[in-house]
């Protein structure tokens, strides 16, 4: 009886793989999932305790060098579990064709999010709610303020969220509705050490719209979400002005 199960074929990806062997692969994916995610929380927990006491007395380069290094600390395990699976750029949802469109759709996608979620309650007279406290004055330090949160936090927590667990869910559920709910709800979770309960509601229903852009707008991949999840966090900074 065994032996015949071991002989059922199931479709998957382009080919056939017995029902045993996907059912390893999809431990594996679960394994992985958690692994990664934990991973990233350690590293958010760890940057959360270390990051001011290490940085503040360094001077001002040197600081906003290091910034830009330890944030990846939160992609690390997951880097390794990409390696360690194999998992190609396409996994993650990269591609190498046009490119000059999937950067313009980036900063699009960052402006018009950031217009009606950040824009609109700021010139509503709720700029309190949408502030993230950095009050900068000088041109290096918006100049700054971009390039970190693109080339640091977005591309560290996109490659995580939208890229590793996205792509983990999606084969452990072969849908895509529960890679966007899965990955939105863990995205929100994500936070609990940088917010109270509703902030990370608004930030999942902000990785639930990161989610959407990928799978429902054409030529959106991961790194259109980068140049968007970064100039989104940024443009927060330049809204304070008017707040």
């Amino acid at each position: 009886m065994a032996n015949e199960i071991n002989r059922e074929r199931v479709w998957k990806k382009g080919r056939t793989v017995s029902p045993a062997r996907l059912a390893k692969r999809r431990e594996n994916d679960l394994i992985s999932l958690i692994m990664g995610f934990l991973g990233s929380m350690v590293g958010l927990c760890m940057l959360s305790i270390f990051l001011n006491p290490l940085t503040k007395d360094m001077p001002l380069a040197l600081r906003a060098t290091l910034l830009f290094v330890l944030y990846w600390a939160v992609a690390v395990i997951p880097i390794i579990l990409i390696r360690q699976d194999k998992m190609s750029a396409a996994d993650l949802g990269f591609k190498k064709e046009k490119l000059p469109k999937q950067i313009l759709l980036g900063i699009g996608l960052g402006l018009g999010t950031s217009l009606v979620l950040t824009g609109i309650p700021v010139l509503a007279g709720f700029g309190e709610y949408v502030n993230n406290g950095k009050d900068y004055t000088e041109p290096w330090q918006f100049i700054y303020d971009f390039a970190y949160c693109i080339l640091a936090v977005g591309a560290a927590e996109e490659l995580v969220f939208r890229g590793f667990i996205f792509s983990k869910l999606k084969n452990l559920f072969s849908k895509e509705i529960s890679a966007v709910i899965g990955s939105s709800l863990l995205f929100g979770l994500f936070h609990i050490f940088t917010g109270n309960i509703i902030q990370m509601l608004i930030t999942a229903v902000i990785g639930f719209i990161f989610c959407l852009y990928r799978t429902k707008i054409k030529d959106c991949t991961l790194l259109s979400l980068i140049i968007c999840h970064g100039v989104y966090d940024a443009m927060i900074t330049v809204w304070a002005l008017h707040g």
